[in-house]
């Protein structure tokens, strides 16, 4: 991914994304700034790397019966705005501009419903094994683009800060550090 190729439009659709639309998202509230990233994990089957699954669940084309732990997820109804590969591959489901489901119950610095705000990302990953070099570099390419775009975009958490008790990801093997040096993010917004 070159960011010299990306660009926002005023839908919120980047270019150089592979987009394959989500119908898991609704509209924002009206006057809301982005302000919150939020980093994920995420593979289907569980652990496994490379296959349809995320982006099959984030369709609503997961079949469940294609594996045992599909049919414990068959009624959920998420998405993220972004997905990158292992590779680094960038696929994006939601736009910008609208609000992605992928937060779920959730607060930051005493704001609730993080999907009003907030831009998701997942990475393609678990919590107990390390992310690529490809994808740090798609993720920090990503975000400069993004803040960019949205100069009030100036927070990052992991999905484990902003539902703690409820979610661990992105996991202890991300790499805040090169993540926020890669991205030029300050450490504190």
């Amino acid at each position: 991914m070159n960011s010299e190729r990306l660009a926002v439009d005023a839908e919120g659709w980047l270019s150089g994304a592979r987009r394959i639309p989500s119908p898991n998202c609704d509209a924002r509230p009206a006057g809301e700034a982005l302000s919150l990233l939020v980093v994920h994990n995420i593979s289907l089957p569980p652990g496994e790397f490379g296959g349809p699954g995320v982006i099959e669940l984030f369709t609503n084309r997961l079949d469940p019966a294609a594996h045992p732990y599909y049919a414990t997820i068959r009624d959920l109804k998420v998405s993220a705005h972004f997905f990158i590969r292992r590779d680094g591959e960038l696929i994006q489901f939601v736009p910008c501009g609208q609000r992605a489901w992928h937060a779920g119950a959730s607060c930051w610095v005493g704001r609730e419903r993080c999907n009003d705000f907030s831009i998701g990302v997942e990475l393609e990953g678990t919590d107990t094994a390390p992310f690529t070099e490809a994808q740090y570099a798609s993720l920090a390419e990503l975000a400069r683009v993004l803040r960019q775009a949205y100069p009030s975009l100036l927070n990052v958490a992991g999905h484990s800060d902003i539902a703690p008790g409820r979610k661990t990801d992105p996991g202890p093997h991300f790499d805040w550090r090169k993540f926020r040096a890669l991205a030029d993010w300050p450490a504190v917004a």
